[in-house]
């Protein structure tokens, strides 16, 4: 009788495997971080193959630690870093390109060309997105204008299209050896291609952008079994979860009715709201996808926010400026001051997203003194990350009519405990974290259960879910009206400073 079932947690910086018992707690776990590669400016790049590699090292790494038989793993499943998009040979298995990650704007102009005839929201309702650099379609489309020679190939199928969930899943079923070429609904959802009613690749959208059907993936149930590893250390073992990360949070903190919500906080900030069966589109800037589908049942849509930068910006703080040794030094400095001093710091580093979606914005910290420091400098890093939330929340509170009354959290950042009360304080809402924070990898598990009769059905998910902590908001509406103003107004200083 299997007692575990494991996750492969693809992330923008490092690989994670993660292993979990049928409570829903951590057993063990492996992480390994990967290069990021900047070939030019707003260009983000990751090698493919170091990310394979690292996803083998990562899975032997923790059931070397563990000593666990392998068998006793029920499935794995893949959650994964979204739009970041990789093209590779099928006879070969090697990348034709870099994977050119989802923070990468170098589809500006391919953006830009296609709102020329109907604006910015020309295929909303049919993929439930605005035209941005964003989603992984235009990657594909750039990657086959800048080699021509390629598109015979992909017409032919002899090259392969996939986010990273496809290009992990297809290496663990075989790769050039019968490798399944699959992703789910959730991922498909991400490439601009994929009808949100239909749950297929749309026609009209693979011929405005020139993206041949024979490259591309079958869009699955984000919860069945897909095929089964090849070799390696989990041999054998069924895949049977695929979900993009921030639908995995979703789905691993329970959210299985309409009106709740999650935010993760990790590279970037993602809030994802469950609207149930029918897709609702945003008139506030935020994104339609999907939330998750099991098996043969209806598909879940969700309302999404998506910040670009948040925990980047501690990691920018960190690297470029070294004003700390460690991330989770940032916290003590911020604490050094009593508050921000005044300044505001807008991390549009590649352009705003939602919900602005402006590829032209660019960072700016407004409001500097003689009197700021560098503890200040730190709470506004800080304190960025609360403001895009609140933003995304007061979209969300719009389009969908329901004001939320909690706001669960995850992901690296919430252990921040000055950040968790700002963030209460300024929403005027409680903030929870559950006891299992690693929710991302947590839901792409529970994907994997579900499909093999690990866990039968979502209620018994949800008694999984504990409270680990709840910040309750101390501020007075009259001071969070006032600094929420104040953001408001530093974030217009960033529009429109790339000149087309």
């Amino acid at each position: 009788m299997a007692k575990y079932v494991a996750a492969i947690d693809q992330g923008t910086t490092s690989t994670r495997f993660m292993v979990f018992d049928h409570s829903g707690k951590v057993v063990g776990y492996d992480q390994k971080e990967h290069e990021q590669i900047y070939p030019k400016p707003g260009w983000v790049e990751h090698d493919p193959i170091e990310i394979w590699q690292a996803t083998q090292d990562v899975i032997k790494g923790a059931l070397d630690k563990l000593k666990i038989d392998v068998k006793e793993i029920a499935a794995v499943g893949i959650t994964n870093q979204r739009e970041t998009t990789v093209v590779w040979e099928k006879a070969t298995g090697k990348p034709v390109y870099n994977a050119i990650v989802w923070q990468d704007t170098r589809t500006d102009q391919i953006c830009n060309e296609l709102a020329k005839d109907g604006g910015q929201d020309r295929f909303r309702t049919k993929v439930g997105l605005p035209l941005a650099t964003y989603f992984s379609g235009m990657k594909a489309k750039w990657i086959l204008d800048n080699h021509p020679e390629l598109k015979e190939k992909a017409e032919k199928g002899e090259i392969l299209f996939g986010n990273i969930d496809t290009w992990v899943i297809w290496n663990l079923t075989g790769g050039p050896r019968g490798g399944v070429h699959v992703t789910d609904v959730t991922n498909a959802s991400r490439t601009f291609m994929m009808n949100l009613e239909t749950l297929d690749w749309d026609p009209e959208m693979l011929a405005i952008l020139g993206i041949p059907r024979a490259m591309l993936p079958d869009i699955k149930a984000s919860s069945q079994v897909y095929g089964y590893c090849k070799d390696g250390a989990l041999d054998g073992i069924p895949v049977a979860g695929d979900l993009g990360d921030q639908q995995a949070a979703l789905f691993g903190q329970t959210c299985y009715s309409p009106g709740e919500a999650k935010n993760t906080y990790g590279t970037g900030c993602f809030m994802l709201l469950n609207t149930g069966n029918k897709p609702i589109q945003s008139k506030n800037g935020l994104l339609t996808t999907l939330g998750y589908k099991i098996g043969n049942e209806p598909a879940v849509y969700a309302l999404e926010g998506s910040i670009a930068i948040t925990g980047a910006l501690v990691q920018w703080m960190r690297d470029n400026l070294k004003m700390i040794e460690k991330s989770s030094d940032i916290e003590m400095l911020a604490n050094s001051v009593e508050d921000s001093g005044g300044i505001y710091f807008v991390p549009a580093f590649s352009g705003l997203f939602a919900p602005y979606w402006k590829s032209d914005a660019r960072g700016a910290i407004v409001g500097l003194t003689r009197y700021i420091n560098g503890g200040h400098l730190a709470r506004a890093v800080l304190e960025a990350t609360a403001y895009q939330t609140a933003e995304v929340l007061e979209a969300m509170n719009k389009d969908s009519g329901v004001d939320l009354t909690a706001l669960k959290v995850d992901g690296g950042m919430v252990f921040n405990e000055t950040l968790m009360q700002f963030q209460a304080d300024i929403l005027g809402v409680p903030v929870i974290r559950p006891t299992v924070a690693e929710t991302t990898a947590l839901g792409a598990a529970y994907a994997a259960g579900l499909a093999v009769g690990f866990w039968e059905k979502v209620e018994d998910l949800r008694v999984n879910w504990g409270k680990d902590k709840e910040w309750l908001p101390k501020m007075d509406p009259e001071t969070r009206a006032k600094l929420y103003k104040g953001w408001k107004k530093a974030v217009t200083r960033t529009f429109d400073w790339v000149e087309n």
